[in-house]
């Protein structure tokens, strides 16, 4: 016997969870916000950062980890907004979330790279354009702003995702992706294809899945499969982040502890947990909500802040101008949220929406042409125009069968001539068969 999978779970406390992980968000987008500004910004102090700020490098150096933290949140919230959704409405939701924010951010950040002096490049006119797109990882272009390679990491989730999606997002299909991309991501690593590699994302797919898993504990209660998805996604993290942690003391001038990287990463996961299963009181602060709203448009324009850095590094103390160029991303991040996300996300949710709604109005459209295509005058389909067969009596008169009646001889049983009852001549017809007796209340004029 086979048992029903398990029933959803009343959440009475999602939206002070929902605002908790708004604040982790939040603290996610500060430690990477840190990270450059501390932990790699030698280029833009002029020297070393870790002899201006030698306690806050030291914490800052692992800023980067945010990221990582930003990929499990990101498991668990998705999962949570596609459930119940279809595919147009998964991807109007993500498109009209993701595109505001960052067609600024790209324009902004390409203008004042220009005008302005950077430790970052300079970007081409031609890559600019194409980083609007979000797509310059898939073909290899330079990114306007280096944060920016997070970005396709989650679009490619989100396609992965939008196959459950398409189906229809159930408990079952959802364990099952869950399963398969964790195999499919563990062989990816040792087929060294460089597609498979660009759409699986194996390095990064355990923080995925192990937000997914959270959260469909959330939904519908612990077993033991989720939480067994939940701790391979945690030591594949912890194994695969090795050589990170190599490349990134290198940026931070700084060797880095794998303990202390597995630390962060195991309470990532913790917390995410605690947060969706209610282990943590729950939280209610309006402040934490407009927190989380700041959390995207802060990534995407942070580096910004580089310079001023750069500007005003030989004339006003680091401490200071550290704190004012913080504040200052925050300003510009709530200025973003304000003016661009507020009015522009629902505008480009209404356009996509219609979009959709165009699109199959002309397929049905389409179809409905198609059958009128094959369809007679009365809207009908037409029948097979057939070649009446040779006449076995070339002898007979047109008397013989009526002329212009459209009548036809027939027998009787008595095997006396009877006449049939006069019907339009509709060319050669099948041979004739016994009618079939009428079920009460049907029109037999109407029968076929």
């Amino acid at each position: 016997m086979v048992s029903p999978p398990p029933t959803y779970l009343a959440n009475d406390g999602q939206k002070g969870r929902l605002a908790s992980l708004d604040g982790l968000r939040f603290v996610a987008a500060l430690m990477v916000v840190l990270f450059h500004f501390v932990a790699t910004g030698r280029d833009a102090w002029g020297e070393a950062p870790d002899a201006l700020f030698p306690v806050l490098h030291l914490i800052a150096s692992y800023g980067w980890l945010g990221v990582e933290l930003f990929f499990v949140i990101s498991g668990f919230v998705i999962c949570m907004s596609a459930w119940g959704r279809s595919l147009g409405d998964f991807f109007v939701s993500r498109a009209s979330r993701l595109y505001p924010a960052y067609w600024l951010a790209v324009i902004v950040t390409t203008v004042a790279l220009r005008l302005f002096e950077s430790p970052e490049p300079v970007p081409t006119i031609r890559a600019a354009l194409l980083n609007l797109t979000m797509l310059q990882d898939a073909v290899r272009a330079p990114r306007v702003d280096s944060v920016y390679w997070t970005l396709w990491i989650e679009l490619c989730f989100y396609l992965l995702f939008a196959l459950v999606v398409w189906r229809g997002v159930t408990y079952r299909r959802v364990v099952t992706f869950c399963l398969l991309w964790t195999v499919a991501s563990v062989f990816a690593l040792y087929a060294d294809n460089p597609v498979v590699n660009l759409f699986l994302n194996p390095r990064y797919s355990s923080y995925f899945i192990g937000g997914v898993a959270i959260y469909l504990m959330t939904r519908f209660g612990q077993n033991l499969l989720l939480w067994g998805i939940v701790g391979v996604s945690l030591l594949r993290a912890q194994y695969d982040i090795t050589e990170q942690i190599t490349a990134m003391g290198g940026f931070a001038g700084r060797e880095l502890s794998w303990p202390v990287v597995a630390a962060l990463i195991t309470a990532f996961f913790l917390l995410v947990a605690a947060i969706g299963l209610g282990w943590l009181p729950t939280v209610r602060w309006r402040w934490l909500t407009f927190a989380g709203a700041l959390t995207y448009p802060l990534y995407l324009t942070h580096k910004l802040g580089l310079m001023p850095i750069v500007a005003w590094r030989d004339s006003v103390d680091p401490w200071l101008l550290l704190g004012a160029v913080t504040v200052g991303t925050l300003v510009v991040a709530w200025l973003v949220h304000r003016f661009v996300e507020r009015p522009l996300m629902p505008l480009l949710r209404r356009l996509l929406k219609k979009s959709f709604v165009d699109l199959r109005a002309a397929a049905g459209t389409g179809s409905a042409a198609a059958a009128e295509a094959g369809a007679g005058p009365g809207g009908a389909a037409a029948a097979p125009v057939r070649t009446p067969p040779a006449d076995p009596n070339p002898g007979r008169t047109a008397a013989a069968v009526g002329p212009g009646t459209g009548e036809r001889p027939m027998v009787t049983v008595s095997g006396r001539p009877a006449v049939a009852r006069t019907v339009p001549d509709q060319g050669w017809q099948p041979r004739d068969r016994a009618p079939r007796p009428a079920a009460a209340g049907v029109d037999r004029r109407r029968d076929p």
